[in-house]
């Protein structure tokens, strides 16, 4: 028989990988057994005996653990055969499960960007122009708090059910959002719909690695992927375009009820959860006990408070208040507490130490969260700028930052096809860093006379970076970790970059309320008063303020604007430690002689 095996078989029309379909294993000295079982961890499955015939006293390894201990000494990573059992699934089937797994990735990200558009109208609709941070940072925080804690469901609890559950909380949110009949009940759907999206991405990541051959995962995870840029396309046209009609903004979130519902049809009727052997007899006691519950009751509020301090310090409060600096403290204290928590509890922990002290992964985090923070406040206040400086309409400022979205989207799917083909993910996460920052010191150049020409192509280079990097940390998680650290792995790099767009989305409404004030005063009338600017909305300012003081109002909110670009590009720049601190691991899979005996 041939001595090299496919990637993967499709006879009968079916996936799955080689290894698991055909039960490929090598032999091995006798001697060594004992080693082998000893060490189930590396390779999470037993030492087979098989092929062999009834007197042979020859025992086989399966080819994960000889790539395991190949590997060791070398700067390529092989990846392991996945320890639970995956079941084949024809190739219609598999079409439909991607496309819903596209499909809910695109509502997580089309619920991000289809507001940014409809901000200003919501804002004046509410009368609450000082809540527009709020409608984004509330939704990332619940996002990110709650990401930890839906690997560890992902990882001891039925894959299907929790999925299926966090697409319901989603639901509900956005239903809530969309009858909401101020701007409080908007907020609390926000932080709901967060609540459900937390659990949404990494579970379509997860499912997607139980059910397309490893060696195709790149692809089919830029692909996925992919739907983030193609719902930052759409999402701003889809809220101009709700906004500017008679549906009105509501219609941002009703949209999300139908086709979420498509999601839960596929994946109840199509999708079959891989089989676990080590959670079978584990009570629902022994799975809770797994749970960090103490390190989540601290991180959740620690992560508030640092939250709450953003949004409120130099706005609501000064940053010497006492309540600023009481939430300071506290968060540092919390934060201290949850790390003390992590380090006691090891692989029980939300974090595990053991795999946040993997290189790739530590810098993977460090890249996720400037990106990230990077992308979405990008994706929020560019829109902003268009309506208030170019006095563009919701749908036309979704036209103009097309070419943003589209370098991202089309980057994003080409960055997978080039990672299979050249093997490596870090030499693209290196021009990333390079391409977004120099791309987002083109955008703080920008001001109220700028061509769109200019803007366009400024844009672009900054999509082309972001587009090269958001996905490759999930590409480091998913081939430098075990089946079993690969839920885990793939939330805390999900984690972080929601981080840091919750966190720095604040920081950026703190600056941008700063930086707009300080500018309004200098150039509006005394009798106006600036607490009424703030809260009538962009758009309605125009009939407060005379007509010849407009382009000197216009001036502030542009230097506003652009002080906020000022921190994709200082969070660009720092990616590039995360970049360069990633290991040079290949994502080519096995690479030795697969015999079949």
């Amino acid at each position: 028989m041939s001595s090299k095996n496919p990637l993967f078989n499709k006879r009968r029309d079916y996936w799955q990988p080689a290894a698991l379909k055909h039960n490929h294993l090598l032999p091995v000295d006798d001697g060594h057994l004992h080693h082998d079982l000893d060490d189930k961890r590396r390779s999470g499955q037993e030492v087979f005996q098989m092929g062999c015939s009834q007197n042979s006293t020859r025992v086989l390894k399966p080819i994960a653990q000889i790539a395991d201990s190949k590997s060791e000494g070398e700067h390529s990573m092989e990846l392991k055969t996945p320890k639970d059992v995956v079941v084949p699934m024809s190739k219609i089937k598999l079409g439909f499960i991607i496309l819903a797994l596209c499909l809910a990735v695109f509502l997580v990200a089309l619920d991000q960007t289809i507001i940014a558009t409809a901000v200003p109208k919501i804002s004046e609709e509410f009368r609450a122009m000082d809540d527009v941070g709020w409608y984004g940072s509330v939704y990332m925080f619940t996002l990110c708090a709650f990401q930890l804690l839906y690997g560890k469901f992902y990882t001891y609890f039925c894959l299907k059910r929790t999925y299926l559950c966090a697409i319901g909380l989603f639901e509900i949110g956005s239903f809530i959002c969309g009858a909401a009949p101020n701007s409080p009940t908007l907020i609390f759907g926000r932080a709901i719909a967060g609540l459900g999206c937390s659990g949404i991405f990494s579970g379509s990541l997860i499912i997607l690695v139980h059910s397309v051959p490893l060696r195709l995962v790149p692809i089919f995870t830029g692909l996925v992927a992919a739907n983030f840029g193609i719902a930052a396309v759409v999402g701003p046209l889809m809220g101009g375009v709700f906004t500017d009609s008679h549906l009105t903004w509501r219609w941002c979130f009703y949209i999300n009820l139908p086709l979420g519902a498509i999601t839960v049809l596929v994946i109840v009727f199509l999708f079959t959860p891989p089989v676990r052997p080590g959670l079978v007899h584990l009570t629902l006691r022994q799975k809770l006990e797994k749970f960090d519950l103490t390190g989540t009751a601290v991180f959740i509020p620690a992560i508030l408070s640092l939250l709450l301090s953003l949004q409120w310090g130099g706005n609501k409060y000064r940053w010497s208040d006492y309540r600023i600096v009481v939430l300071l403290l506290l968060f540092v204290l919390l934060i201290s507490l949850f790390i003390i928590i992590q380090i006691r509890k090891q692989d029980n922990a939300t974090l595990p130490p053991r795999i946040m002290a993997q290189r790739s992964i530590a810098a993977g985090a460090l890249f996720s969260m400037c990106l990230g923070a990077a992308f979405f406040m990008l994706v929020f206040y560019m829109p902003l700028w268009y309506q208030v400086i170019k006095g563009q309409t919701a749908t036309q400022s979704g036209v103009m930052t097309l070419p943003l979205i589209l370098g991202v989207i089309i980057m994003s799917g080409l960055s997978g096809v080039i990672v299979v083909v050249c093997g490596y993910y870090t030499p693209l996460m290196i021009l990333a860093s390079i391409c977004t920052a120099i791309g987002a010191g083109l955008l703080t150049t920008w001001t109220t006379t700028t061509s769109n020409a200019i803007t366009l192509g400024y844009q672009t280079v900054v999509g082309i970076g972001l587009g090269l990097g958001l996905v490759q940390p999930l590409m480091a998680a998913q081939v430098v970790l075990t089946m079993d650290d690969i839920p885990t792995g793939t939330t805390a790099m999900i984690f972080f970059q929601s981080l840091g767009g919750a966190l720095f989305i604040s920081a950026a409404q703190t600056i941008f309320n700063q930086r707009l004030i300080g500018g309004l005063k200098e150039v509006i009338p005394t009798g106006v008063s600036l607490d009424v600017l703030m809260r009538v909305g962009i758009h309605n300012m125009k009939n407060l303020v005379p007509p010849a003081l407009m382009p000197k109002v216009l001036i502030a909110f542009n230097d506003a604007l652009t002080h906020v670009f000022y921190i994709p590009l200082a969070l660009a720049c720092l990616s590039m430690v995360g970049s360069l601190a990633m290991e040079w691991r290949s994502v080519k899979g096995v690479k030795l002689e697969m015999t079949a005996l």
